[in-house]
């Protein structure tokens, strides 16, 4: 219940006029947001570097409403890869596509997809595509097909295991040559299209962390790149123990060598986590996200966890 209120908050404009009103929700929020621009963004994965951890960048914001909001956003991201680019990080980038305008005009959207795609090419970079709400689960997987098609293999989409469907797309994809980042699922569903049941959504997590590592080994075991960008085909983007416990112990069963599987953690959230893992051998990179469009984000990192929510409210009467 508590989830599903705090999903609804997430797409509801009086909740964010009203919440970024309060002086307090930036401070709760920057724990888990690096930063307002991509100066901030940076600095926070120099931070991780330092740490041996690699990250993706994520410039917040959803579902543009016109073709300049679009546009601007990315030109952002094109900015984003360069400033990488020009600080030699260890990071890629990681986008939406109703950010670039999917929702508006599928044109308008490939267009500024393989924009960035290039961009990304000339620097030797990588682009992940996120996965949002089912809405736009066959655009997204159409348009990362496109752009593969026309040559743009530096990029890798995000499944969602609360999904259906996700299997036979992990399966379809894999034999395209997809590097994924598997997810639980972070929107609210319908029971048609979704597990409701939370043991479900694990089980097929670690059903499609199966067959991603046994497309990897298959594949020759790609591991992450040496400048830390490109990602191995299996990514488990995940807090929780059990699956990444079920992950490493899969792999080595048959065979996967620990470089060629990457864990995936969220910026601010489970450290102990990310050095544990990083300490086995194992690539670690943190979902660094940062911009001044971050409420919808934020809500949904609160739904993820009742703990999250505590912090909230302690900071609430800290204000």
């Amino acid at each position: 219940m508590l989830r599903s209120f705090l999903i609804y908050l997430s797409k509801a404009d009086w909740a964010q006029r009203l919440v970024t009103g309060w002086k307090f929700a930036w401070r709760a929020a920057s724990r888990f947001v690096a930063g307002n621009n991509i100066q901030d963004a940076i600095r926070a994965v120099q931070e991780l570097n330092a740490r041996g951890i690699n990250a993706t960048l994520d410039h917040l914001g959803e579902s543009t409403s016109t073709r300049e909001e679009a546009i601007n956003a990315a030109d952002e991201v094109v900015e984003l890869l360069d400033q990488i680019g020009g600080s030699e990080v260890r990071a890629n980038v990681s986008i939406k596509l109703t950010q670039i305008g999917l929702a508006l005009d599928e044109s308008l959207c490939a267009q500024n997809l393989e924009r960035i795609l290039a961009c990304a090419q000339k620097y030797g970079n990588f682009v992940r595509i996120d996965m949002e709400d089912t809405p736009y689960t066959d655009q997204t997987i159409g348009m990362f097909r496109l752009m593969r098609q026309k040559g743009y293999d530096r990029t890798g989409l995000v499944v969602q295991s609360y999904l259906y469907r996700t299997e036979k797309d992990t399966r379809d994809l894999l034999s395209e040559g997809t590097r994924f980042r598997l997810v639980k699922g972070a929107y609210k569903e319908p029971a048609e299209v979704a597990f409701p049941k939370k043991a479900d959504v694990n089980a097929n997590f670690d059903l499609l962390t199966q067959i991603m590592i046994d497309a990897a080994l298959a594949a020759g075991a790609p591991t992450v790149s040496a400048d830390g960008r490109i990602p191995p085909i299996p990514a488990l983007g995940t807090h929780d123990p059990k699956r990444i416990e079920f992950g490493k112990n899969y792999a080595a069963r048959v065979g996967l060598p620990k470089t060629a599987l990457e864990f995936q953690m969220l910026f601010g959230i489970r450290r102990d986590l990310q050095d544990a893992c990083l300490q086995e051998g194992y690539p670690v990179r943190v979902y660094v996200p940062y911009g001044t469009h971050w409420y919808p984000y934020f809500m949904r990192r609160l739904a993820e966890r009742p703990a999250n929510v505590w912090f909230f409210v302690s900071n609430f009467f800290r204000k």
